[in-house]
């Protein structure tokens, strides 16, 4: 197994380097202004700023040939499908997502689309060995299309980049994937207030041709990540099944939940005696008893998270003020947004010794805690992977510390089930922004089975998964980290 790059064994004490905030550099009208490739001419600063500048001279002394990333004599073509209304539909033959989603390790869908949308919906689907860019909003953002991916309808948001040659196309992603990749093209965006870019931009960026036995070398880590996270997915969708199967639950939406009326403003009676301190009618949903009633049917018990056999803690981190270092100076932390991200996109850096007693008591991650979001989106569910130990994900994430090894697992994967997610969020409350806390976790039932090597099975089928998610993340650093120093940095 590849070590990771910046892998802290123990917390350590920061050092903390101020930084310009006023960043300046010369532009030549002549030279880099008029007579630049751009099919447009180009005025905004950051075309022309000192990192993308850096960058480019970077690639300058590389021993390596260079060549266009983009154009008919690059190394791909680009091309994104053309802007449409959306229309959703019942119908889930186009599960569709946003660019937000194609770094997600299992993307949930946004909606499925329908066939009134004046648009090609299979030209939506992305091939399989392209490589994804968003080119709206956060721009830059980068995927390998796998198994997963090409199963989904992605926006047109996103720039799909098809390689000329087969092991070109892990090559490219693994250099979009570094500093100097990233730099290239955020420093083509425009825009006043969303950023963007087009492929036309790409055709701009240079980049290295090592030797093909290099280049494949590179490709064949990256198809190996993104294969063990396919494998990892299947794990988790046949944990799922078992589940289902053990507890003899029908598809979540087959429930019938009984209303006084069920057509136009549906109605429901709550006894006082269940009200519960809570008056929000979508706490006293009828959908909740008829979960209840189906689990506690098949399981040998229903249980809740904060029971001992479950958890042995459950963790909501205070609002806290950041102090942020330079990478490498403090410890990794990312943002509930990036949850279900095999490497958190936007990562900065916490100070160590400035956090030191809140990191060690609230926020620092370990191997297989359940991590729960639980602000705005509601109830998203990951099992942490091995590789975000000692790091931070913010105080939008609830941790549940599994009583051991032989729970954790199966309770992540009852939490990400249609079932679990709607006992979740049914304790919701807020106007503007949707909350739930740790005490209202702590009381999410949890069902135990009558089939207790069923149950271990389960349990075990998450933690492989989770091993390989971990797995798929050195594979992806290796093939960077070969990326920065046999092709980016490797000077003449």
């Amino acid at each position: 197994m590849v070590a990771p790059l910046h892998k802290e064994e123990e917390l350590q004490t920061s050092v903390e380097v101020s930084q310009e905030d006023l960043q300046w550099s010369t532009v030549s009208l002549l030279s880099d202004v008029l007579t630049r490739r751009n099919k447009k001419v180009r005025l905004e600063a950051s075309v022309f700023g000192i990192e993308g500048r850096h960058a480019r001279e970077v690639l300058k002394q590389n021993k390596w040939p260079r060549n266009q990333l983009v154009g008919d004599t690059g190394l791909a073509t680009a091309y994104y499908p053309s802007r449409f209304s959306r229309v959703y539909q019942e119908d889930k033959t186009y599960p569709f997502i946003t660019p937000k989603q194609i770094e997600d390790i299992k993307p949930e869908p946004k909606g499925y689309l329908s066939k009134l949308c004046e648009v090609d919906l299979k030209g939506l689907m992305p091939s399989s060995g392209e490589v994804l860019v968003t080119r709206s909003g956060s721009v830059g953002r980068c995927a390998y299309v796998n198994k997963t991916l090409e199963e989904y309808a992605v926006s047109d948001d996103v720039i799909r980049l098809h390689a000329y040659q087969k092991c070109d196309s892990g090559y490219i992603y693994a250099f979009l994937r570094t500093k100097i990749g990233q730099t290239l093209v955020t420093t083509n965006q425009y825009g006043a207030v969303i950023k963007h870019i087009e492929p036309e931009h790409l055709e701009n960026i240079p980049i290295p041709v090592p030797p093909n036995e290099l280049k494949k070398k590179i490709h064949d880590l990256i198809v190996h990540s993104y294969e063990l996270r396919d494998e990892s997915n299947a794990l988790l969708d046949e944990a799922e099944s078992l589940l289902y199967k053990a507890l003899n639950l029908p598809p979540i939406d087959k429930l019938k939940p009984a209303y006084l009326t069920d057509s136009g403003l549906r109605s429901y009676p709550v006894k006082l005696s269940e009200f519960d301190s809570r008056l929000d009618g979508s706490y006293h949903v009828p959908i909740i008893n008829e979960i209840l009633n189906v689990l506690q049917k098949e399981a040998a018990e229903v249980t809740n998270v904060g029971n001992p056999r479950i958890s042995t803690k459950v963790i909501l981190p205070n609002r806290f003020t950041r102090v942020y270092v330079e990478e490498g100076q403090g410890t990794v932390f990312f943002g509930h947004k990036q949850i279900f991200q095999v490497d958190p996109s936007d990562k900065k850096y916490l100070s160590v010794a400035y956090h030191r007693n809140k990191l060690e008591n609230e926020l620092v991650l370990k191997e297989n805690m359940v991590l729960i979001s639980r602000s705005g989106t509601i109830g998203k569910v990951m099992l942490t992977p091995k590789h975000w130990e000692r790091w931070v994900i913010n105080e939008h994430v609830i941790r549940v510390v599994p009583a051991d090894n032989e729970i954790a697992g199966y309770l992540s994967v009852f939490l990400n089930s249609d079932y679990g997610w709607t006992l979740v969020t049914r304790f919701t409350y807020g106007m503007n922004v949707d909350e739930i806390d740790d005490m209202q976790v702590s009381r999410v039932p949890v069902p135990l089975l009558k089939d207790i090597e069923m149950q271990k099975h389960i349990n075990n089928l998450a933690l492989e998964a989770n091993k390989m998610r971990t797995k798929a993340y050195y594979a992806e650093q290796k093939a960077i980290q070969i990326t920065n120093e046999e092709v980016i940095y490797n000077a003449r």
